[in-house]
């Protein structure tokens, strides 16, 4: 139980909706409740639609950040092109078929063996889903092994996501040094609402921040405000464990 928490720090700190929020909340309850009284099969369910919901916001990233790249990992998605190009939430990539969805991650260079690798894991949760006769998580033992497996997985798609993460970090500084013309005027403000809740952030997502050198902007107007929204994520999230 404690080491499948550490899927949190992968997940938003904050949703575009309360429906979400209440979503990712419910799916937590039911690992939670199942796991606590050995209904590990059904714990596992929720466990991987929360995996899935982690690469769903990873695409939402990608589809933000970089939009043209997006566009060109529509190819082969011709009945779900208009769909996922007009989505308003990365829920909406739920309608895609979960093995297929994954192939949107070799825009941030996983290849085709990875790929594979993660697709198994959809494959496991179609077999725990299904009627067949069998219990396949019977054991905390067994559910606790997939969930370790789970989490390299998870752990493995976030450095991938990287770039992403730095590009977004990258031009939020840059559109966000003027505090006259930017949404919020308190950079306090103008981090929560517009780098984290905007982009979906997470724990994990920050630390990534956290790292970037903004002397990358040094020649920008504004780069003392660059500098001061830097400080100001550090104040508030530098001293989070993740």
């Amino acid at each position: 139980m404690e080491e499948a928490a550490e899927l949190g720090n992968y997940l938003p700190l904050s949703f575009k909706s309360l429906k979400e929020q209440e979503y990712i909340e419910f799916l937590w309850d039911a690992f939670e409740t199942n796991y606590t009284h050995g209904k590990y099969q059904f714990a596992f369910l929720a466990f991987h639609m929360l995996t899935m919901s982690f690469v769903y916001f990873n695409i939402w990233q990608i589809k933000q950040t970089q939009p043209e790249d997006f566009e060109k990992g529509l190819i082969g998605f011709a009945r779900d092109e208009k769909v996922l190009l007009e989505a308003t939430s990365p829920f909406v990539f739920s309608a895609v078929n979960e093995r297929t969805i994954l192939r949107f991650l070799k825009l941030i260079a996983c290849d085709n063996s990875k790929i594979g690798t993660y697709a198994k894991l959809v494959d496991d949760r179609n077999d725990s889903s299904h009627s067949n006769g069998n219990i396949f998580f019977s054991t905390k033992v067994a559910l606790d092994l997939k969930i370790s497996e789970i989490l390299r997985v998870v752990a493995e798609i976030q450095n991938h996501s990287r770039p992403v993460v730095e590009r977004c970090y990258r031009s939020f500084l840059y559109e966000s040094r003027d505090p006259e013309v930017r949404e919020y005027p308190d950079d306090g403000d103008q981090i929560r609402e517009v780098l984290i809740h905007g982009n979906y952030f997470s724990r994990k997502d920050i630390s990534l921040c956290l790292n970037f050198d903004p002397m990358e902007l040094r020649d920008e107007s504004g780069f003392g405000n660059v500098q001061n929204l830097c400080e100001a994520l550090q104040y508030q999230y530098g001293n989070t464990d993740n």
